[in-house]
């Protein structure tokens, strides 16, 4: 990769009109200090609170520089970074934040690793500034990720992240519908790194992710990246199957021992053991649905998300550069 390799930042946003003037100019006095082509491509994921607005007339105001696009509705934080994926043209892509978070003085130092030769690099936050639920969320996704994937990165929650446009043309190229970003990439580079980056209170709006949303990310990511529960689920099956003949076998000698007053006869040990099986079946109930669920989202092929409209002109809409990609297959 060449020194002045062209950048393109993607920033997903959603409800966050308060943060957007400081996010358009901290990013794009970073962008500058590159001293490399760059885009700001931002994607308005469906705003309620006026932030579509704000953003097209960003584009308006800095043409050849921002380039805004308008999604018809909220289709989620990844559905938004895929679509900004597909119209950026940069060799080298950023992903941020639109909370501001993670500070994008440190875009920098992302590209800097990339012109290293690494295909993706990505941030570990430092200090964090969030609430205790958060950070216990992040580390059981963290630890999740790490085993299923085998690849030892520390901090997967955080957007702040540069790659490979091979990378991306890859990431692209994939038809499922319900996907991790992060991981993803991983599956298509072959040098992966982290670097420490800072981490700052919210200043202004209210986080996207309840908890709620936080245990759906937890499905999706446990669905999407492995069949290991299934697996599990097998394993499991033998060891409780050969549990309950242990148990069988202890139930009897001790009838003959002390006879079949000593549990009631038995009655409660029974229903112990049905609740214990019925709870187990639904647990492999509810994991097979939710892969039945991703397997029938991906057979209907509908498209991740639709552009609305385009406002602003970037580097990647220059003569020879590739066509803008709104509404994927």
């Amino acid at each position: 990769m060449t020194e002045r390799a062209s950048v393109s930042i993607v920033i997903p946003v959603y409800n966050e009109r308060d943060n957007i003037a400081a996010l358009l100019e901290r990013t794009m006095r970073a962008a500058r200090a590159l001293g490399r082509p760059w885009e700001l491509v931002l994607v308005d994921d469906g705003s309620r609170d006026g932030s579509t607005d704000l953003l097209a007339q960003a584009a308006r105001d800095h043409a050849g520089e921002v380039k805004a696009l308008l999604l018809n509705r909220n289709y989620g934080q990844h559905n938004a970074i895929l679509c900004g994926f597909g119209a950026a043209q940069g060799d080298i892509l950023v992903t941020l934040d639109a909370d501001l978070q993670n500070p994008p003085e440190e875009i920098g130092a992302l590209v800097a690793k990339i012109d290293e030769g690494f295909d993706v690099v990505g941030s570990v936050r430092q200090d964090r500034q969030d609430a205790l639920f958060r950070k216990v969320f992040s580390g059981l996704i963290n630890l999740m990720v790490r085993k299923s994937t085998g690849v030892t990165l520390h901090d997967y929650g955080c957007m702040l992240r540069a790659y490979r446009r091979r990378v991306v043309d890859a990431m692209l190229s994939c038809r499922e519908r319900h996907t991790f970003i992060p991981v993803l990439a991983n599956l298509f580079a072959k040098r992966v790194c982290e670097i420490p980056v800072g981490h700052a209170e919210r200043a202004k709006g209210d986080s996207k992710y309840s908890v709620l949303k936080l245990v759906n990310l937890q499905f999706d990511l446990l669905t999407c990246m492995t069949t290991a529960p299934l697996r599990m689920l097998s394993w499991i099956g033998a060891a409780i199957s050969a549990l309950s003949i242990g148990f069988g076998a202890l139930l009897l000698a001790l009838r003959f021992v002390y006879g079949p007053e000593w549990a009631e006869h038995g009655v409660f040990t029974l229903f112990a053991v049905a609740f214990f099986f019925i709870g187990a079946q639904f647990i492999a109930l509810g994991l097979m649905g939710e892969y039945i669920g991703r397997i029938h989202a991906d057979v209907r092929e509908r498209p991740r998300y639709i552009v609305d409209r385009v406002v602003g002109e970037t580097l990647g809409d220059r003569p020879g550069a590739r066509s803008t990609v709104t509404i994927p297959n």
